[in-house]
């Protein structure tokens, strides 16, 4: 089942999103928000919304503001900008008793989400989220990565680095192994794919402003884990344990500080799960989407 692509004009952006609409609808709908970088919602979602959609879901996968389709907003992207979108978003295309998921930044965004609009969704789904450690790396070496980083945003040298990155297809393809373990999964197709919307798309220029928003000299400016406690829809985290970008350990921590939370660990996975094992994700989603759907969540 080929998706639809719809424009949706929001008070504070207009994007456009791929919907795919089952021959019968008997699940919840399902937001799928997909991560930073190069990505769109094609390329994050493509296959998992359309093995939800054959399970009965409404599935709508949003180009956030500046990627894929959709035009960058007038002000850089911050991450309280990015909730409010997804607030306005879940407002503007009528969404009731429905399931959240994300990628990367798209789950740091369903986390957000979460926090802003608490019992709304009904479940939720983080695939190597953001927002569950205080800076981009740990151990001791950490706090070096981290500051190299920084000092690498705030003088527009990585900005630089990434986009001739981004227009050379052997670098891009040695940074996708670490992204995808899974060799069978990182098909020409894929490279081809991410090299295009790296080079038509403004999504990197988008992230780096996030980025630069996000990535203070010592640590990350959002970081969610003292508030998990307080989120009370059932949530399930997806990660790989090769994933080198978020440590599985910080995912397990998270796991344990949210009242309804449970944990699938992808062996042999990178940080882009759901393409590296789909044979793997998708069932997990399926499966969580199905026992948290006719459940009451529990109320603060």
């Amino acid at each position: 089942m080929d998706p639809r692509r719809t424009s949706i004009v929001l008070p504070h952006a207009t994007v456009s999103a791929l919907e795919w609409r089952p021959a019968c609808e008997s699940g919840m709908p399902v937001l799928l928000l997909h991560g930073g970088g190069a990505d769109n919602a094609e390329l994050s979602w493509s296959a998992v919304g359309h093995a939800l959609a054959e399970a009965g879901h409404r599935v709508i996968a949003p180009d956030h503001p500046g990627f894929g389709q959709s035009p960058r907003p007038d002000r850089p992207l911050t991450q309280e900008r990015l909730v409010r979108y997804v607030g306005e978003l879940v407002d503007g295309i009528g969404l009731a008793d429905y399931a959240v998921a994300g990628l990367s930044l798209g789950g740091g965004m369903a986390v957000g989400h979460l926090l802003d609009r608490p019992g709304r969704a009904r479940s939720a789904i983080l695939l190597g989220c953001y927002g569950l450690m205080p800076r981009l790396a740990d151990g001791f070496s950490g706090r070096f990565t981290h500051f190299g980083t920084f000092l690498l945003l705030r003088s527009g040298l990585l900005a630089r680095m990434t986009r001739a990155y981004a227009h050379n297809r052997s670098a891009m393809e040695r940074g996708l192994r670490e992204l995808v373990r899974n060799p069978t999964a990182r098909t020409p197709e894929l490279v081809d794919a991410v090299l295009a919307e790296a080079a038509t798309g403004t999504g990197l220029e988008t992230f780096g402003e996030w980025q630069r928003d996000q990535v203070l000299w010592n640590r990350l400016r959002t970081v969610y884990v003292e508030q998990l406690p307080s989120i009370t829809t059932p949530t399930l985290l997806v990660h790989g344990d090769r994933d080198s970008g978020v440590p599985l350990a910080r995912i397990r921590i998270a796991a344990e500080q949210l009242p309804v939370g449970s944990l699938v660990t992808v062996p042999g996975a990178g940080h882009w799960v759901q393409r590296d094992r789909p044979d793997l994700v998708i069932p997990a989603m399926r499966e969580h989407l199905e026992r948290s759907g006719g459940a009451q969540n529990p109320r603060p």
